[in-house]
């Protein structure tokens, strides 16, 4: 008894092969395979109808070898529809369009039969589905991996990160995620044209950076009116002016615009001859360049209110020096002339007068720290986080003003930087917070003295460093912390 239907076991097998891979192009090898495997072909090839739609023209299969008993002409892969080798074509349709045309040759048992085509439909119908659903997931993860990106640049940009920081971050994750060979950012010139500012590049970008598009370029009156621009080939596109032209070619130029406002523009652009952007990508692309412009935009806000809190800041600590020097000058002052009236006016003996004599140098030398420390306070650079150990100790006092009320009072002796290693700074710093902390829990203080002595040598005779913070709370706090250098 025979199979009425001899090659029903392949066609099932090929109809399960097309849909065993939701990658896209991997789907369509299994198609072309499946196609030359079931007609005995040589040759298979699936030509786009719309090679930009997802960005493929044609995918092959291998040629199959023949027997060297039965040699054949050569004949190319290429070109499947020479006249010596008869073709069968049939249509694949996805959502009633036409996806493409699968074109077969080279068939080693004669001509190809009504049966053959017959069986390459049905492949093609199960294909035409699978290409679908190839379609749906392909875009779903370019939509999830486009997303998860603007994500990350929005995380990335309201960290802190500097102007020309987060112009290269934006540009390197937008050409990761646009497979691109540059991610190019590009703002308006004074004199009206556009020029390259950031550039991340897989070469070196030495020559992109500092390019100009003059005033006049075609292509330049769409990117100041903020508006996308898609060339197929930058290389021959006459509206690209640029010497870096010719070195690329499908490229998407994106504004960056948010609340009316241009920043820049982003461009994308492929090596020459690479694959021509998608519908999907380039929509996806677009709504990344206003999510990235909007994460600037936020980003440069915040900057500014950093900025503002470390001016406020100083005019504080400005107010602050003011009086406290003033203060502490007038009452030294005073002090000495007292001294000087009593050394002569009253007799007191000259231990007396060296004794106060040596506490006027003392409060002298004590103001002398605070204004040093004061002046150290105003050079820190705004929103940059302090990296020297007297940075560090004042960033603490700052955060313990706000829970005060008030700055505490700090003073470094010795060359602080210099002797002190990186683990006792930061044992000195745990140590620091602590008895600040403390001193915000006791009642009644309004005053804390933090000093740093680093010519303090601990009670064996070793070189150490002394950190005490004092509180006038109560009857009066001090607490000392000492470690070896």
């Amino acid at each position: 008894m025979h199979d009425p239907v001899p090659r029903l076991p392949s066609l099932l097998e090929a109809v399960l092969s097309v849909g065993t891979d939701l990658e896209l192009r991997a789907t369509l090898q299994h198609i072309v395979d499946a196609a030359a495997e079931l007609t005995e072909a040589r040759y298979a090839t699936l030509d786009m109808t719309d090679p930009g739609r997802d960005g493929l023209r044609r995918i092959r299969t291998a040629q199959r070898p023949e027997p060297p008993a039965r040699p054949e002409p050569p004949e190319s892969p290429e070109s499947p529809e020479s006249p010596e080798s008869p073709e069968l074509i049939v249509p694949i349709h996805v959502d009633d369009e036409v996806f493409g045309d699968l074109r077969l040759a080279g068939k080693r048992a004669g001509p190809f039969t009504d049966e053959d085509e017959q069986l390459v439909r049905v492949l093609a119908t199960q294909a035409g589905i699978a290409i679908g659903n190839a379609r749906l997931y392909e875009t779903a993860r370019q939509r999830e991996r486009w997303i998860e990106g603007a994500a990350a640049v929005t995380t990335a940009l309201l960290s802190g990160e500097s102007a020309a920081d987060a112009l290269m971050t934006v540009a390197e994750r937008a050409r990761r995620l646009a497979e691109a060979s540059a991610g190019v950012i590009l703002q308006p010139t004074e004199d009206g044209g556009m020029e390259i500012v950031t550039a991340s590049t897989l070469d070196d970008p030495g020559d992109i950076v500092g390019t100009v598009i003059e005033p006049g370029s075609p292509v330049l009156e769409q990117l100041l009116g903020g508006e996308p621009v898609f060339i197929d080939d930058s290389a021959t596109d006459p509206r690209m002016t640029t010497h870096v032209r010719h070195r690329f070619g499908p490229n998407m130029m994106l504004p960056l615009q948010a609340g009316g406002r241009l920043l820049g523009t982003l461009a994308l652009p492929r090596r020459r001859g690479g694959r021509p952007y998608t519908a999907v990508e380039r929509l996806l692309a677009t709504q990344f360049a206003s999510q990235a412009a909007l994460a600037l935009v936020h980003a440069e806000a915040q900057h500014s209110r950093e900025r503002l809190a470390v001016y406020e800041d100083r005019d504080r600590i400005a107010r602050d020096l003011h009086d406290l020097v003033v203060q502490r000058l007038f009452a030294t002052g005073m002090m000495l002339e007292s001294t000087q009236r009593r050394s002569t006016g009253t007799g007191d003996t000259d231990k007396d007068v060296h004794a106060m004599l040596g506490r006027a140098v003392d409060e002298l030398q004590s103001t002398v720290q605070e204004v040093r420390t004061a002046i150290f306070a105003l050079q820190q650079p705004p929103a940059d986080a302090p990296t020297t150990f007297r940075g560090k100790v004042l960033r603490e006092a700052a955060g313990a003003a706000a829970v005060l009320g008030f700055q505490p009072s700090t003073r470094f002796t010795g060359p602080v930087e210099n002797r002190l290693a990186e683990p006792v700074a930061g044992r000195l710093l745990t140590a620091l917070r602590r008895a600040l902390a403390a001193a915000s829990r006791r009642a009644g203080v309004s005053r804390v003295e933090i000093t740093v002595d680093v010519t303090a040598p601990l009670p064996d005779g070793r070189p150490g460093v002394r950190l005490t913070v004092f509180d006038d709370g109560g009857a009066g706090t001090t607490v000392t912390w000492r470690s070896p250098l």
